[in-house]
């Protein structure tokens, strides 16, 4: 209990002070978090993944398992997701919907606050990992999905990756650690980047905060199960699957990845779900609000299990 509490209070009760803070400002007063995460998007996130990145020292090796193992895990549970979905006999749209619950995980906003609190500098340059390539597959696999039932074009997710300042902080990081050409820490240049970047994690939470203060989930709840349990309970179990067979050389970045499987389902569905496929309204609740729910429903849920699970990983439990 001792373990819990201090990993609680460690770990996750300083995410959810500060997403809780943008929630109870969300509540008080009509925040609008568009501007907020256009900042993000644009200038802070970029920052803090080309920092990350550059001055990482996870071995290239590293940084190529993540990413296959990323790969895997979309695809895996994608997979699952339809499987279930098929049987259950969810339909279009929802079936769409499902899918992208189920398979992006916050890895943002949530993902790399709790993964730097709980495994440090290693923790937070494996989760910016994670983000950067689930966030070129959520532009491209993501929107074919939420665009198959609304009858837009999946080629407009090339475009977004193109338009996507991440994929170039991503590309910029690597191309300079490959030619030797990253500047020492110390430099006013690489300071300047971090201090921005750094801004990413809080601003991040607030927005989350903001973004869960305007969801509307009251009809929604009582469809919101499947995706919930696919999303806190299978994923995790598939992450580790991955995790075992990608065969990460460095413990904590194994457990890094796991943790950031099994995030709370991610917010930028809701956006995709809203622009790909319509406003519906299927049983009482349209696309947009059952992705909503689900996404509120899964965060407040992680609260506990990511408590334990950080304590099973710390331990060496798992992996």
């Amino acid at each position: 209990m001792n373990a819990l509490l201090g990993v609680f209070a460690s770990a996750v009760l300083p995410v959810v002070a500060i997403a809780a803070a943008g929630f109870l400002l969300g509540r008080a007063r009509n925040v609008e978090p568009g501007p907020l995460n256009t900042v993000t998007v644009y200038v802070l996130a970029p920052a803090l993944v080309f920092h990350s990145l550059a001055t990482s020292t996870l071995a290239a090796g590293t940084l190529a398992r993540v990413a296959v193992g990323v790969v895997a895990f979309t695809l895996a549970m994608a997979a699952v997701a339809e499987g279930v979905g098929r049987l259950s006999g969810t339909e279009e749209p929802l079936l769409s919907a499902l899918l992208l619950v189920a398979v992006f995980s916050n890895s943002g906003n949530l993902g790399i606050p709790v993964s730097n609190f709980a495994f440090g500098e290693t923790g937070r340059s494996t989760a910016v990992l994670f983000l950067s390539v689930q966030a070129v597959l959520m532009y491209t696999v993501g929107v074919y999905v939420a665009s198959r039932s609304g009858g837009a074009s999946g080629l407009d997710g090339v475009k977004r990756v193109v338009r996507l300042p991440l994929v170039y902080a991503v590309a910029g990081a690597l191309l300079a650690r490959a030619a030797g050409v990253v500047p020492p820490a110390e430099a006013a240049s690489m300071e300047a980047v971090g201090l921005v970047g750094d801004s990413a994690i809080p601003v991040m939470l607030i927005v989350l905060g903001l973004q869960l203060a305007r969801t509307d989930y009251a009809a929604a709840v009582s469809k919101a199960g499947t995706g919930a349990a696919l999303k806190l309970l299978v994923a995790p179990a598939v992450g580790l699957a991955v995790a075992h067979l990608v065969g990460f050389s460095d413990p904590t970045v194994a457990r890094v990845f796991v943790l950031e499987t099994a995030m709370p389902a991610a917010i930028t569905p809701v956006i995709l779900v809203a622009e790909f496929a319509g406003n519906r309204d299927l049983d009482g609740i349209t696309v947009p609000e059952y992705v909503s729910t689900v996404v509120l429903v899964t965060t407040l849920l992680s609260i506990p299990l990511l408590t334990v699970l950080i304590v099973a990983l710390q331990a060496g439990v798992l992996i």
